[in-house]
């Protein structure tokens, strides 16, 4: 029988793609997270989880290595056209330290994701040198701009998505398919939660948010507060019948007229969250937590695929890892 693939996890957040990464069968033995609040929802949501709430630059890889997979979404800010866009040059660029623990583990395969900005041609040379660093290391690498609504998302929300499996791997990877009409609208998606305290006019909204959504924006811990982003987002998700200005605590009552605001768990559901999965009870806090995370159900879909090229690639069982080593 076959050992169940693991999983190293860096930059957490809030659990997205750790999620997404479960649902496809690997088996976490570590998830590296610097902001306590974040901590706390990982040890919430998931107590088996070996959660290490520390600073990526303390963490030590060499006690996973030969682990399956390392995944993590670096920090977008020095990528992201809402930021300065300084690359490798900001503080918080955390691609070297993602190459330090691929050398560190060694794990078959990496995944590592972040914002569409991080393919604008300001970057080529970075970006190549980032690719050159994994490839000495013996990988093989992908790259590609996924758009969450292609796998059942109900918002655009567009994230490059890096791959690299081992060389020494028998399996080829591709990217899963994309399904551009699997994603429902977002009157579909929110219905049941804005009637859900009897607002009359609830109905009448659903039909009319008949699109998927904008990207949602999470802001950073000194930007951004608890609402849908900057003006040009506002206005797109006017369009939906939503006011963007503010986070609702609650769904409409009976009685309300105009645009409802979203909840924090109206947000997570547009991410692709189950609505089990909770984020505390710091709104400005949790809305950053969602607006940032990775979908789960693309974090799914890349899954499954890196689990399949992994586990095709391992007809000979000596190149099957043990998972009691792998558990530390």
């Amino acid at each position: 029988m076959q050992q169940p693939l693991t999983c190293v996890e860096i930059c957490a957040g809030a659990g997205g793609q750790a999620l997404g990464l479960a649902m496809a069968g690997f088996v976490h033995v570590a998830l590296v997270e610097y902001e306590e609040d974040y901590c706390r929802v990982l040890k919430q949501n998931r107590p088996e989880w070996n959660v290490i709430c520390a600073d990526v630059h303390d963490f030590d890889g060499h006690p996973y290595k030969g682990v399956d997979l390392l995944a993590g979404g670096v920090p977008c800010p020095p990528f992201s056209v809402a930021g300065k866009q300084l690359g490798k040059e900001d503080e918080r660029d955390l691609f070297p330290e993602a190459i330090r623990l691929i050398r560190e583990i060694q794990p078959r395969a990496v995944m590592l994701e972040n914002v569409r900005g991080f393919l604008d041609p300001g970057f080529d040379e970075y970006r190549d040198h980032i690719f050159t660093s994994i490839q000495k290391l013996g990988y093989v690498t992908h790259i590609k701009l996924l758009n969450a609504s292609d796998y059942g998302v109900p918002q655009l929300r567009p994230r490059v998505v890096i791959i690299g499996i081992r060389k020494d791997q028998l399996g080829a990877f591709a990217y899963p398919d994309e399904r551009p009409d699997s994603a429902p609208s977002v009157g579909e998606t929110l219905y049941d939660l804005m009637a859900q305290n009897g607002w009359n006019g609830a109905k009448q909204w659903a039909a009319n948010a008949n699109r998927i959504a904008p990207t949602l924006v999470g802001g950073s811990k000194k930007h951004g507060g608890p609402d849908l982003g900057p003006t040009r987002a506002r206005n797109a998700w006017a369009e939906l019948g939503v006011d963007g200005r503010g986070i609702a605590n609650e769904a409409p009552t009976p009685d309300f007229e105009g645009m409802p605001r979203l909840t924090s768990r109206m947000m997570a559901r547009i991410q692709g969250f189950p609505d089990t999965w909770t984020f505390g009870p710091k709104k400005t806090v949790a809305c950053r937590m969602i607006g940032n995370a990775f979908p789960p159900p693309v974090a799914q879909a890349v899954g499954e695929k890196i689990k399949e090229c992994l586990e095709h690639g391992c007809i000979d069982s000596k190149c099957e890892i043990s998972f009691s080593q792998a558990v530390v």
